[in-house]
């Protein structure tokens, strides 16, 4: 829909109090990896609760289901029950593809990878601070998947992580 704002995107999912986890390629750029990614990826707290407030900030965003035969994508509703009924959307918003990742590769959901996670501040953003998986976690989600891109990205992920591990 516009160019990539994944700050914007993250910043509403907050103002909704949203409870997720930033996972993939910005959860890796979060915690120092040089990596470039396009998209944001999160895995939602699964509540009925939390759900609705997720609904509630795609609905800001402009949220609609990425489509390769339409650029601006294909509106469905945004409903917490709907949402609820798959481990994976690929959306697209005003700022940028969003993608909800309910149980990421190697992982059982939200309450596994919370355990991992930690509040990092985003960006220069001083008072935007959200939940970012591990870099060790991404790293198992990444080799678990198994796709291309994925097995591309992990050896800059591997020296990341070693170089930020103290000895």
């Amino acid at each position: 829909m516009t160019d990539f704002d994944p700050v914007s995107m993250l910043r509403i999912l907050r103002s909704h109090d949203v409870a997720f986890v930033v996972i993939g390629g910005v959860a890796a750029r979060l915690r120092g990896a040089p990596l470039l990614t396009q998209d944001v990826d999160i895995t939602p707290e699964p509540t009925a609760v939390n759900m609705g407030r997720l609904a509630a900030a795609l609905d800001a965003m402009e949220a609609r289901l990425r489509s390769a035969s339409e650029t601006e994508g294909v509106a469905f509703p945004l409903d917490a029950d709907l949402l609820a009924t798959k481990q994976l959307w690929t959306l697209t918003t005003k700022h940028g593809d969003l993608d909800l990742v309910l149980e990421p590769a190697g992982f059982a959901g939200f309450e596994e990878l919370a355990d991992g996670a930690s509040p990092l501040r985003v960006a220069t953003q001083p008072d935007l601070y959200v939940e970012v998986a591990s870099l060790s976690d991404v790293i198992a989600s990444k080799e678990e998947a198994g796709r291309e891109k994925d097995l591309a990205a992990l050896p800059l992920l591997r020296t990341t992580l070693r170089e930020s591990t103290p000895d």
